[in-house]
């Protein structure tokens, strides 16, 4: 016969293994809470620091004229007047030399440098507005052009944008064709309605001699390569 101790000790035997490891478990743990992020603080300027410049207002883009230029028919200009938008416009020289400005009408241009010109508009638009700044701006120039003709790789009109001679606007053309006439080369010019023509040998100037006949071009000039 079985004491009470002995019966006890029998029914815990009896308990499965599984069961007996899931009463040792402890309990799970609340997962742990994070704290919402502080946010950054903004920046500051430290005591005596300057506050970073506004980058500068793109400048209106235009040409470099050459130190003898003066405006001429088919040329393009950028008139501003200073905080006056409806004053300010972009304007193409007409054959009489003239230009259709708001408010202003017909002014003349061609024939003008750039500060003469300035000049002139200033006065006009004095009528409008109190002492204008004015700025005048070379967009295009369309009236120096020299002209080449005959046996080369690109003949046609060439802009006189900055001094150019003989030889260098013979290599904007891609140089004479293998059938020019090297030395009858020749510079057609007319001064006072007169009409000159200056021989250039390419074989010479090529060769360092006779140099002198590698002028500087002027506007209207017509190289004539046989």
């Amino acid at each position: 016969m079985k004491t009470p101790l002995s019966l006890a000790l029998v029914i815990v035997a009896s308990v499965p293994l599984a069961a007996q490891t899931a009463t040792r478990q402890a309990p799970p743990q609340p997962a742990p809470q994070t704290r919402p992020a502080t946010p950054a603080a903004p920046p500051t300027t430290a005591p005596g620091a300057t506050t970073p410049a506004k980058p500068a207002a793109a400048q209106p883009e235009g040409v470099t004229p050459p130190s003898d230029y003066v405006i001429g028919p088919d040329d393009v200009l950028g008139v501003i007047v200073w905080r006056e938008q409806d004053l300010s416009s972009e304007v193409k020289v007409r054959p009489d030399g003239k230009v259709s400005l708001p408010l202003v009408n017909d002014i003349q241009a061609g024939g003008l440098t750039p500060e003469q010109f300035r000049e002139k508009v200033t006065a006009a638009v004095t009528k409008f507005v109190e002492a204008p700044s004015v700025t005048i701006i070379v967009k295009q120039i369309n009236s120096r052009q020299v002209f080449v003709l005959g046996e080369v790789g690109k003949p046609g009109p060439y802009p006189l944008t900055a001094p150019t001679t003989v030889l260098q606007l013979l290599a904007l053309t891609g140089g004479p064709t293998a059938y020019a006439k090297l030395d009858e080369i020749a510079v057609m010019r007319t001064i006072d309605g007169k009409t000159t023509r200056l021989l250039f040998n390419y074989k010479e100037v090529s060769r360092g001699r006779r140099i002198e006949q590698n002028i500087m071009l002027r506007p209207g000039d017509t190289v004539i390569v046989p």
